[in-house]
């Protein structure tokens, strides 16, 4: 907890001061009430008391309690601020973390717990900083504050207290020591229930298609039932604290009077009415002591919760990125769109196996070069690591004549134009999807350069049929358009960022063989002089590239021309052939 308390801001150290200020305030005027108790109960016993006396006492009193009221109100309202703001802080930090990892480290935590501790876990510390700020810093202060007032009251009293504390506090601990590890598995048991919900909506279609919802139901069942279970043992082992509290108490407060009683029949006439008083006064101040231990079980149900959240969030916010910037913003003079492989050699953090084997090659700025091979042969990977979504092993890759690894990763970014396998659209509106970042500008793209990207895209036609047309909405994930207007509005938005570079990851594999075909005449009319990388499956859509590089098991086995490779390359001319006649190949 402490390693967060660094992202509170100076105005919520101010404020946290207000709540400490009050929080003493409401203190003080909560143990003056059984002085003003004592004082009511002296002038009862005393003859000839007025009752004018007593009702300024029982004025003062009354008083006290409403200041203490409205301090409590004060403390809950900084309290609160506090806790919100200081959420809000941290979210943010954590959003900005996780931005900035590479696909290594988020592969380590997993979507789904990533989404839990930026949400649950956050939540589960501003609930703690609420209730501590009021409770934690009130219980330890109330309860020095009244042993003090009631030391020298009664020896036997304090026995009875103290022996009361002790037993609460073996409790307390007894059960911490068993709900630790529970509340550890809750947040674990949270991501797990999450997994299985975001993947039953994101796969929606196939589970109906499969009849697979009495399936997805168990499989849920069995996480709900799993952190049902898991929260009731916390909540029950937690929930034997109040009644054993209250238990305590109402023994204490007996012990007290029976204590009290004794002692009242064995003092003289003359010291009864002194005892009495302290009797009166040692039980108030015995059940705010009492108190002050309830709020700091409270506080004890609440932190183990709250630790285990902590440890999550820090075990992101303390993770080093990988891949880090270096200190260019543009490479080489008269150097621009240009890609080159050296000896790049690659293997996934933790693997044995090498996806990539020096690979060698160079793409000239306005070339296109192409990838294929079977599955697996790592064309998606090779691609990959040119904005440096992960960082080679061996080699270097160059954009512009100098290594990816020197740039600085926006300055990277914005020479590429990145459309990914699985088009990606956010909720929002055409425009915004297209329009999507600033590519380094100062200003927002213009409506003629989203018309033109999409025009290029070939997703006029549909586009303007769209209710909406340029601002039809678009729903969360592109649910509402089908899977080849998702590529095509995907390559629109690479389009309108006029990068250098683009790579296109098997990004027409949802297009007719007749759009493809247009849509890659028209990008090449319409962006001369910018170079492409393209993954595919289907040879009519490499065709035409200046270069194709073929893969096999990690490897080229093949790099030229569609013509020099059909004569050179097995792998290549067996791909084709599966694809195309002999007619259609010549």
């Amino acid at each position: 907890m402490l390693k967060l308390i660094k992202y509170l801001k100076s105005k919520e150290w101010w404020e946290v001061g207000f709540c400490l200020i009050f929080v003493v305030v409401q203190v003080w005027l909560d143990l003056k009430l059984p002085d003003y108790m004592s004082e009511i109960t002296r002038l009862v016993q005393t003859p000839g008391s007025e009752l004018n006396e007593i009702l300024n006492v029982g004025f003062y009193m009354i008083i006290c309690a409403l200041g203490s009221l409205a301090s409590a109100i004060i403390v809950g309202f900084f309290a609160a601020r506090v806790a919100a703001s200081f959420s809000q802080t941290v979210r943010g930090t954590l959003f900005n973390k996780v931005e900035s990892l590479s696909m290594t480290e988020i592969n380590q935590f997993s979507t789904s717990s990533l989404i839990t501790r930026s949400t649950n876990d956050i939540t589960q510390i501003q609930m703690f900083i609420t209730m501590a700020l009021q409770l934690a810093v009130k219980a330890p202060i109330m309860a020095v504050w009244a042993i003090i007032k009631i030391s020298g009251k009664g020896f036997e009293w304090s026995i009875a207290t103290g022996v009361t504390v002790a037993v609460l506090m073996i409790l307390v601990m007894v059960i911490t020591i068993f709900v630790i590890p529970k509340f550890k598995k809750m947040q674990i048991l949270t991501d797990n229930l999450t997994r299985i919900t975001r993947e039953n909506l994101t796969g929606l279609r196939v589970v109906r298609a499969y009849n697979a919802e009495d399936f997805q139901s168990e499989k849920f069942e069995v996480a709900n039932t799993e952190l049902t279970d898991n929260t009731l043992f916390t909540n029950r082992a937690m929930s034997l604290m109040m009644p054993v509290i209250n238990i305590s108490m109402s023994v204490l407060t007996l012990s007290i009077y029976w204590i009290g009683a004794n002692l009242i029949n064995a003092a003289q006439a003359t010291e009864k009415l002194g005892l009495f008083s302290n009797m009166v006064v040692f039980s108030s101040y015995s059940v705010q002591v009492i108190m002050s231990f309830m709020m700091l079980v409270v506080i004890f149900i609440m932190y183990p919760r709250a630790s285990v959240s902590t440890k999550r969030i820090n075990e992101v916010l303390d993770t080093v990125p990988t891949i880090v910037d270096g200190d260019l913003t543009e490479g080489l003079d008269n150097v621009k769109g240009e890609v080159t492989f050296k000896n790049v050699t690659f293997k996934y953090p933790d693997a044995e196996e090498y996806i990539l084997k020096n690979i060698n090659f160079t793409v000239k700025q306005g070339e296109t070069v192409a990838f294929i091979g079977s599955t697996g042969s790592g064309k998606s990977t090779l691609i990959n690591l040119v904005p440096r979504f992960f960082d080679v092993t061996e080699g270097e890759v160059l954009v512009d004549g100098v290594n990816v690894k020197d740039y600085k990763q926006e300055s990277l970014f914005n020479k590429i134009g990145y459309v990914p396998q699985k088009a990606v659209l956010f909720k929002g509106t055409i425009r915004s999807n297209v329009a999507y970042g600033d590519n380094g500008k100062d200003i927002k793209y213009t409506d003629m350069e989203v018309k033109k990207a999409i025009e290029i895209a070939q997703s006029k036609d549909f586009v303007e049929q769209m209710d909406g047309q340029y601002d039809a909405l678009v729903a969360q994930g592109g649910s509402n358009v089908s899977g080849g207007q998702k590529q095509r509005i995907s390559i629109a938005r690479a389009i309108c960022r006029e990068p250098e570079i683009y790579i296109f990851d098997d990004s027409f594999s949802a297009l007719d063989y007749k759009t493809d075909k247009i849509l890659r005449s028209e990008l090449k009319e319409q962006t001369k002089g910018v170079t492409s990388m393209i993954v595919a499956q289907r040879i009519g859509t490499i065709i035409d590239a200046d270069q194709i590089v073929v893969l096999d098991e990690g490897e080229v086995v093949g790099k030229g021309t569609h013509r020099e490779l059909l004569k050179s390359c097995d792998v290549y001319r067996e791909i084709a052939m599966s694809q195309l006649s002999e007619e259609e190949l010549q």
